[in-house]
């Protein structure tokens, strides 16, 4: 949340069980917990049908097992696994997509590998 790039965010067990953390007004519900599981375990069902994060709907532009990428408009959802958790992040229409994603995609770097 400190780099300016997101408006909300959240972490996931690694287990998808439930949400660690979160920034204030951010919620999962199970079932969109249970959505993102699904598209980490099938980047052809991401594609194909999207994730929901925190009541809206995303079309999958990047899944991999590491790396799911969502656009609703011009806001974005970047969700990253790490060995230990999944990182949530929300960013509205004033940032980019790839901006936002390198953050995440740093902090997971940091977390499997701290210096």
């Amino acid at each position: 949340m400190g780099s300016g790039q997101f408006d909300k965010a959240g972490i996931l067990a690694a287990d998808f069980s439930g949400i660690e953390a979160s920034s204030p007004g951010f919620s999962l519900s199970q079932e969109e917990i249970n959505s993102l599981a699904a598209a980490f375990s099938s980047s052809d069902n991401a594609f194909a049908n999207g994730f929901s994060v925190g009541g809206d709907k995303f079309v999958a532009i990047k899944a991999d097992e590491r790396s799911l990428y969502g656009k609703k408009g011009k806001e974005g959802a970047i969700v990253v696994r790490a060995s230990a958790c999944t990182i949530i992040a929300h960013h509205t229409e004033a940032v980019q997509t790839t901006n936002a994603a390198t953050v995440v995609e740093n902090l997971v770097d940091y977390i499997n590998n701290p210096r």
